[in-house]
């Protein structure tokens, strides 16, 4: 059956649950990632989350940030109710600049009106999909970056998560981070766009990068 994605967030609930250990690390990660990234052409910031959820994920940072760059997100979450939440959370914490949106993150589609991320989250996607739909979105995600762009990826295994981590490595990325969690069970990548394939090449409209199970 389809994982109940709704019932899933309670595990949030925990704060030693594995997938709150791992809500620590990509916290973590993207503070850097603010720190570290480039800014636009107007000294913004550009944040896309694949998946996000409640945006659990990136919100709290977002309202803790005080480095006084300009911060723009895009929040992509295909559940209405999880959605909802996400808008919720964003009114609560005052967050001008964040917008969701109730999508497919699965379709380039959803992306083609966005400008370049400096930063973009892909977390809770890859243990999720089939492995051939993981090398596929890797390999789509040059398209949605600035140049020097950062992605922040989650995997459960080991093995699994070295495999993602190659593949990121394939793909013109360099890696900054691999960290796993204290209880072994997930590992956060986090990687830069340093060779940009040339010519740069925008996906065909309506390509499917993955589906969930």
């Amino acid at each position: 059956m389809p994982k109940d994605w709704r019932d899933w967030h309670q595990h949030y609930d925990n704060p030693n649950s594995s997938i709150s250990l791992r809500l620590a690390l990509v916290q973590r990660d993207l503070r850097r990632a603010l720190a570290e990234a480039p800014n636009d052409e107007n000294g913004m910031v550009n944040l896309i989350t694949m998946c996000a959820g409640e945006g659990r994920d990136v919100l709290p940072v977002l309202a803790q940030e005080n480095s006084g760059r300009p911060v723009r997100a895009i929040l992509v979450e295909y559940d209405e109710a999880l959605a909802e939440r996400a808008r919720t959370a964003v009114r609560d914490l005052h967050l001008s600049d964040v917008e969701v949106r109730t999508a497919d993150a699965g379709t380039t589609d959803t992306y083609r009106d966005l400008p370049g991320a400096q930063i973009l989250t892909v977390c809770s996607v890859f243990g999720n999909i089939p492995v051939t739909d993981m090398r596929r979105t890797v390999a789509t995600l040059p398209a949605f970056l600035a140049n020097d762009g950062i992605v922040i990826w989650t995997r459960a295994g080991h093995d699994q998560s070295l495999e993602v981590r190659k593949v990121f490595l394939d793909h013109g990325f360099s890696e900054i981070s691999f960290t796993n969690t204290t209880d072994n069970k997930f590992w956060v990548g986090m990687h830069r766009l340093a060779d940009r394939p040339t010519p740069k090449r925008a996906p065909q409209p309506g390509t499917r990068m993955f589906s969930f199970f």
